[in-house]
């Protein structure tokens, strides 16, 4: 059964730093482009950092470039997110999300994780 849970939300305040996990099983996770989506409350979802299935390519949403890093570790089929310098405007639930190389129209959705920026 495909499964991607997300971990590593909570509270944080302005400035700070949080580490994001998703945990994959159920499929073969270096076959997958992996994706960190957040949506925050009235918002749009937003796509925030993506890294392609060897790791060797990254993108990042204009919003987080230069805070933000993603990564892969496919040896323990799992993608993170670090997020330094926090800012309010970063609160939001995270999700991660996972679409094939060869894309047949569905994508795998985690549950998501909350983070939240505020003193």
């Amino acid at each position: 059964q495909v499964q991607l849970v997300e971990s590593g939300g909570g509270l944080v305040q302005p400035g700070g730093s949080l580490r994001l996990s998703c945990a994959a099983s159920g499929f073969t996770f270096s076959a997958y482009v992996m994706t960190w989506y957040r949506q925050a409350p009235g918002k749009e979802r937003e796509l925030v950092a993506a890294v392609s299935g060897n790791g060797g390519s990254r993108n990042y949403g204009d919003s987080v470039k230069g805070r933000f890093t993603i990564s892969r570790d496919n040896a323990k089929n799992t993608v993170s997110l670090q997020m330094n310098s926090l800012k309010p405007e970063d609160t939001a639930v995270y999700y991660c999300k996972a679409r094939p190389l060869y894309y047949l129209g569905s994508d795998y959705w985690g549950q998501g994780t909350q983070v939240t920026v505020s003193s």
